[in-house]
């Protein structure tokens, strides 16, 4: 039976396994972007949303608050500076979940885990990359071909 079964355990006691998302959060804030199993990602969006949502307004209960959770003064002061400014008019989903195929060791179901807004190539908002020309082997191998023999052709003719 599955009474009060509201999250996944992780198979760990509460004290590790706060500790442990406590620790992924502030390395997924620091970092933009992590790699983990699906479970442990699908358990760090459940905790690490709230505490973005938080981030939003500045105010010094929030940041009490959001420091209980993480215990890490680096990984608030860039969550409310950096990243609530740029998740401001965003009113949910700010984690992305990527499954990326099972790990070689024990064939566990691997994913990355993601912040939405600082992903370049899924943000149709975000700066595109600038498309590099194309140029032919023949174009370029022609101007290099012709400029050496006209100096070897004003060479021979001043012998």
């Amino acid at each position: 039976m599955r009474h009060g079964k509201k999250f996944n355990h992780l198979g760990r006691k509460t004290a590790h396994r706060k500790s442990m998302l406590s620790n992924m959060a502030c390395s997924l804030i620091e970092h933009k972007r992590i790699n983990t199993t699906e479970a442990k990602a699908k358990a760090l969006r459940r905790f690490v949303e709230p505490l973005i949502t938080k981030s939003k307004s500045d105010t010094t209960h929030n940041r009490r608050v959001v420091f209980s959770y993480l215990r890490n003064k680096y990984a608030v002061t860039e969550l409310f500076k950096e990243i609530s400014v740029k998740v401001g008019d965003r009113p949910g989903g700010y984690v992305r979940i990527i499954k990326l195929g099972n790990r070689q060791g024990d064939n566990a179901p691997m994913a990355m885990v993601e912040l939405v807004d600082y992903n370049e190539l899924y943000n149709p908002k975000g700066n595109k990359a600038k498309k590099s020309t194309r140029r032919s082997r023949r174009g370029g191998s022609k101007k290099a071909v012709t400029a050496p023999v006209e100096n070897e052709t004003a060479v021979q003719e001043e012998e």
